[in-house]
């Protein structure tokens, strides 16, 4: 449906009662949207599996065990970002919506397969598989790091798709996916210098792209749960149309 088919006027006059519907959405939407920053200490809990010889040394592997139920709640919260917006956003483009699902989806699968390779080399940790295994560790060490750069990829496109979306729409302020926009390409760079093995000033300038990527969620994830939607046509239809419809 065309969101223009609504007036300003048409918006603000729903009722409080109907508004309820949208604000749900919104608050839902922003508070997976913080979720799924919880996985910000994992920088610090997996300082110990970065030693090379961690698979044959000793000590606790319970940093690494939460590191890792950390990480899985991200990809859970990162589905359900996508799953919670989408009754609202796909009026303004169906398509574009289920694209954010999808990365999404796709996002959390390289989650769970760098949440399976670290838990792999504790298994083998714990089994006592020795020095014999270092290779094993390492090679199971740089699995994650290739799933992790993953990580680092599709947020470039969760950033084109729901920003896109919610610009369209006027359901935040603008600023906020701008600075999606802006970070996008950057991080997408990014991921090619780390490929290619760039080092020196080029890489440090594309790692900056991460910081507006990580401004844009934050806030988004805060407005949403704060604020809430901005009134427009997209709410406006959402809050009058009949629940299930």
């Amino acid at each position: 449906m065309n969101a223009n088919a609504y007036s300003d006027k048409q918006t603000l006059n729903i009722p409080q009662t109907t508004k309820a519907r949208s604000r749900k959405i919104a608050l839902a939407g922003g508070i997976f949207y913080l979720l799924t920053f919880v996985s910000i200490p994992t920088a610090v809990l997996y300082a110990g599996v970065r030693d090379p010889n961690f698979i044959a040394g000793a000590g606790s592997d319970n940093p690494v065990i939460i590191g890792a139920i950390l990480e899985i709640i991200v990809a859970l919260a990162g589905i359900a970002t996508a799953v919670a917006l989408y009754p609202v956003v796909k009026r303004q483009n169906e398509s574009l919506a289920l694209g954010f699902v999808g990365a999404r989806t796709l996002e959390a699968a390289t989650i769970f397969g760098g949440v399976v390779s670290l838990m792999t080399l504790v298994t083998l940790r714990q089994s006592g598989a020795g020095t014999e295994a270092l290779f094993t560790g390492r090679a199971l060490l740089a699995m994650y790091d290739w799933f992790h750069l993953g990580q680092t990829l599709i947020p470039a496109v969760n950033a084109a798709l729901i920003g896109t979306l919610v610009y369209r729409a006027r359901l935040v302020p603008r600023i906020l996916p701008i600075l999606g926009f802006i970070a996008a390409p950057l991080l997408v760079a990014h991921v090619i210098m780390l490929m290619f093995d760039v080092s020196g000033p080029l890489l440090t300038l594309t790692t900056l792209g991460v910081l507006p990527i990580a401004i844009w969620e934050f806030s988004f994830g805060v407005y949403l749960t704060v604020k809430g939607f901005k009134p427009s046509a997209i709410t406006a239809e959402y809050d009058i149309v009949q629940p299930g419809r």
